[in-house]
């Protein structure tokens, strides 16, 4: 039985894949309007021009990695509140799962810390929402964790929360020591805890 999948698709959606791959490594070292699509083209082995059949200019390929991440974040917090009924579980989940994206992610999280300005009105708009909502899944697991909490309380811990795992990629580059991943993962595992259990 087959996928239904071609060889044709599954080279385009790689090929896709590593557009966004590369397109965020470079605009994370050298931010959005210091890269051209020459540059990204370059990184992936192919000509500028051979991008537009994939996205119609440099700010659709800004918006595809930020909509994109954003989306995958949502549908994992998501995943993690049916996966599990007891909310300390979920809560060491979400965590969990949060730090793996910064970790994987990186580039990303510099990417939107830095060029959020330079997506399009209607892709703002959609990454605004996403987030909104994906917060809406950390504050439905606290408000289980802390019942006696209001809804402001929560939200506020649940964005301290992302700003400590999410300052991974300028807190581990600065670091002279170069902690292994397993190390970061363990140390920002257990400070998400700690923050939003205290």
């Amino acid at each position: 039985m087959t996928s239904g999948v071609t060889d044709r698709e599954r080279a385009k959606a790689d090929r896709h894949a590593a557009i966004l791959h590369e397109a965020a490594a470079l605009f994370a070292e050298r931010g959005f309007s210091g890269v051209s699509l020459e540059d990204i083209g370059g990184a992936v082995g192919v000509s500028g021009p051979a991008l537009y059949r994939h996205f119609a200019n440099k700010q659709a390929l800004l918006g595809a990695i930020l909509v994109e991440v954003s989306e995958r974040l949502l549908t994992g917090g998501r995943a993690v509140l049916a996966a599990h009924d007891d909310a300390r579980t979920q809560l060491e989940s979400i965590i969990a799962f949060h730090v793996e994206f910064a970790l994987n992610d990186a580039d990303v999280i510099r990417v939107q810390d830095r060029d959020l300005a330079s997506l399009s009105d209607d892709d703002r708009r959609t990454v605004r929402r996403l987030q909104r909502e994906y917060v809406e899944v950390w504050i439905a697991i606290l408000a289980a964790v802390h019942p006696d909490r209001d809804e402001d309380d929560l939200r506020v811990r649940a964005h301290a929360c992302f700003g400590l795992i999410n300052s991974t990629p300028y807190t581990v580059r600065a670091s002279r020591s170069r902690p292994g991943e397993r190390d970061v993962r363990g140390i920002l595992q257990s400070m998400a805890r700690a923050s939003l259990t205290a």
